[in-house]
């Protein structure tokens, strides 16, 4: 099954030079790495589930159908983000995850696990493998993934949120290691808390103020796939705001 572009999504008509992948663009995170890349002049490319519309009909942003679970409809988004020859494929932001607060080990059912891993390093994995190839073409770029703080610190009930998310961690080491004389630095982001409006409605009691906000690690992320921070590769970066 092939990815197809949505209907209020924009082609691209500018005269940037660099093109990024932005996954979970829909999310509060996502929402503000895309004003990010696109404020920095990027043309940007973010998948969508089938129930989600995206916002359309903003300049350099073009949205495409595409589960990022299944192998071939990843692929089929790369193919629209590499598609502009004046405008490569530089950049891949992997921001698809899931969280998961569940009980203690013992109590933890092999499917909850399974299906941590599933949502955040299958589609993790999925879409840098199909991005690597055209990023080697361009003559390199830069991917930023997910982690989370509770890989390193866990809490009471993180077993299968944290095991995922260090999976995540190894993996971007992995690839910085792999790419690293081909100019592709693979980079991961730590978050905390993020200042969400879902997270602040499962946690009303919580101190807002010392969350990390959305804005703050979109600017984290936006410095990571520039040239400015070309001497960075296969790092863990923390952004936990005061949390």
């Amino acid at each position: 099954m092939c990815a197809r572009r949505s209907s209020g999504s924009l082609p691209y008509a500018g005269t940037v030079e660099k093109a990024a992948l932005i996954t979970g663009g829909t999310g509060g995170l996502g929402t503000a790495v895309i004003d990010a890349f696109l404020a920095d002049g990027w043309r940007v490319v973010a998948p969508v589930r089938g129930e989600d519309g995206g916002e359309a009909g903003r300049p350099g942003l073009e949205h495409v159908r595409a589960d990022l679970l299944d192998a071939e409809q990843v692929a089929a988004a790369v193919d629209v983000a590499a598609a502009v020859e004046a405008a490569p494929l530089r950049a891949v932001v992997n921001l698809v995850g899931g969280f998961f607060d569940g009980p203690r080990v013992h109590e933890l059912s092999l499917e909850d696990l399974e299906r941590q891993l599933a949502l955040n390093l299958r589609p993790t994995f999925l879409v840098t493998r199909a991005a690597l190839p055209p990023l080697l073409a361009a003559g390199g770029g830069a991917i930023v993934c997910v982690g989370s703080r509770a890989a390193l610190r866990p809490y009471r009930g993180a077993a299968a949120y944290a095991t995922a998310k260090a999976a995540v961690i190894a993996f971007a080491r992995a690839v910085a290691a792999d790419y690293r004389d081909d100019g592709v630095r693979c980079n991961t982001v730590l978050p905390s808390v993020i200042d969400t409006p879902a997270n602040r409605s499962a946690m009303p009691d919580a101190d807002h103020e010392k969350w990390v906000k959305p804005e703050e690690i979109a600017r984290v992320i936006r410095f990571l796939c520039s040239e400015e921070s070309g001497a960075t590769n296969g790092a863990e970066i923390p952004v936990y705001g005061r949390a």
